[in-house]
Order: C-alpha cells, then structure tokens, then sequence
C-alpha cells in the first residue's frame, strides 16, 4: 500500500471563471475584474505551465481537456467528484453545486482504462444529492492510505453520516473535526479539509489554528503522531495562500515532490521549508488565477490515480 502515486489526471479548463455556485461558502473565491474569456485563458496558461513542470520530474500526468458544452467553470477540480483506489474501486462524490454535477464524466474512465489502468468497481455516492447531501471526494477526506485513516472537516460539502458510510466501504478509520475561518469577524466552516491538511508519507501540513475545539485539536494531532507522521504547523493568514492545499507524489527514480502553488511556497516561512524539504523537494507553480477565481490550488487540481495496471 502506498500513500504517494505517480499518476494524476488533470482536467484542462476550456469555460473556466468565478463559479457564482460556489462562492456562497468558498470564502478563498474572489471577484477579479476581467472578463471571463480572459480569466479563462489565463487559467489555461497557468494549468499547462503546471502540467509541464509536472511532467519535467516524471510524474505521468493524464491531461482531459473539459467539454466546451457543459459549461462547467470548475471542472479543473475533478479530486471533488472521484477518487481512484489501489483495489480497482473508483468513487463518486455527491457535489453541493449543480453546475459542479455535470463534471462528472464516464469517458475520463475510458481514458483510464485506454492508458492501461484495471476498473473493478464503481461506487457511487451520487444520490445522496437528491437528500442535499454531500462529501466531495479528497476535497473533503484526506485519505492516509497506508495506516487506512480519513480525515475530514465537516461542512455543507462534508456531511458526517456519508463520510462514515464511505470510511466503512472503504474500510478507513473516520478521524472527524470542525475547522474554521473568521469571515467578516464570524467563524465559518472551511468548505474542504483539503484547505487546511496535506497528508504526506512523513508529515503533515496543518493549519491546527482552525480546529477550535481543543479537544478535536488534541484527537487530530494525537492520530498523527501515533502513526509517526511529523506535524508542520501552517498559520490562518498562509492557508488563505493555499499553503494547505498540496500534495506529495512521486517522480523519476521514486523522487518524491511536495506539489503547490507558487502563492503557498511563498507564504512559507524558512523554518517551515526546511522542515518540509528534509522529507523531499518542493515543486510550485504559479496558479494565481486559477485561485482567486476557483478559489481552489494545486491539490485540488489534481485527482491521483492509485489504480492497478491492466
């Protein structure tokens, strides 16, 4: 069992802009004055500049161009609406956003099977939209595929008894907390733990400042550690620079990366870089963008394919 792959599919955006559907409990979403067709190409720009410093290490990057008649502005998200699992099983998510529904596609499996990867099984979550219910795939669950632990913050898009039920079919351990963000002086629910916690071989990166309730604190910490993950502490103020957003994959030779956005290696004190970069190098890419915009970063952008070869 591993924890890091070295295969992503990566959808490249053709609509993408500000998803108003979105917006009204994704607090990183922000207006930005241009006229759609220029966010979009902007969008482009950075995605293909971040597939090809993806590509330079040797991580297999399998790239679906979106389609152009579904109007989907978040499509260059696809961890929310399926994950891929080492047993041949895929899953698919229930989305909070209508317009998000329709990113869900079969003929990405086709690509995936094309590419010479083995489905078993699909289970699929997606009726529990029709109770307005939703977890929206490693957007909402931080998976430790190794000591089988999910984590999850739960919100409007991460509902507790479908997470329990996903961690039973999928036999992971739940480890289930709030985090929040003050917005305009309140505190709210982070829309994805995949915000706030990147889990790694060695580590984690965690912004343990949105977890208010000591106890739940004390618990996430605690099954860190008991499975000698070291805890980097990320402050509110870095992960609003996406620098919780990331992820470690694989590359030439077993290489291991640390993959995030050039905003969230920046935010990044040279404490916190060292500590990182004794486990493995950093890789960032500017997705400036992309963030405002989608208010998502590089893990997001990224759903990492774990299935058996053919």
């Amino acid at each position: 069992m591993q924890q890091t792959t070295d295969t992503i599919l990566m959808i490249r955006p053709v609509n993408f802009r500000m998803n108003e559907q979105t917006a009204v409990n994704n607090y990183f979403q922000e207006e930005i004055d241009l006229k759609n067709a220029e966010i979009n190409t902007k969008a482009q720009e950075e995605f293909d500049a971040f597939v090809e410093k993806l590509r330079a290490v040797g991580i297999n990057v399998i790239v679906e161009d979106d389609n152009k008649l579904m109007d989907t502005p978040d499509s260059i998200f696809p961890n929310n609406w399926v994950s891929f699992h080492a047993n041949g099983d895929i899953a698919t998510y229930p989305m909070f956003a209508e317009n998000r529904r329709k990113e869900r596609r079969e003929d990405v499996f086709i690509r995936l099977e094309t590419e010479g990867f083995k489905i078993e099984n699909i289970v699929d979550y997606t009726s529990a939209e029709d109770e307005g219910v939703f977890l929206e795939g490693t957007g909402s669950i931080i998976l430790d595929r190794v000591n089988r632990k999910a984590y999850c913050a739960l919100s409007p898009r991460a509902d507790e008894e479908l997470f329990i039920e996903f961690c039973e079919d999928f036999e992971f351990t739940p480890v289930i907390f709030t985090a929040n963000q003050t917005v305009d002086g309140k505190r709210m629910a982070i829309y994805h733990t995949n915000v706030m916690m990147c889990l790694a071989e060695k580590f984690a990166v965690i912004c343990l400042d949105t977890i208010d309730d000591k106890k739940e604190r004390k618990h996430v910490i605690k099954q860190l550690k008991e499975d000698g993950k070291e805890v980097i502490s990320i402050s509110e103020a870095q992960m609003h620079q996406f620098a919780g957003n990331m992820l470690q994959l694989r590359g030439h030779n077993n290489q291991r990366y640390l993959v995030m956005s050039a905003a969230a290696h920046k935010s990044l004190s040279q404490e916190q870089i060292d500590k990182i970069e004794k486990y493995c190098p950093i890789l960032s890419s500017s997705l400036e963008t992309i963030e405002t915009c989608g208010g998502g970063s590089a893990r997001c952008m990224m759903a990492e394919v774990f299935l058996p070869k053919a």
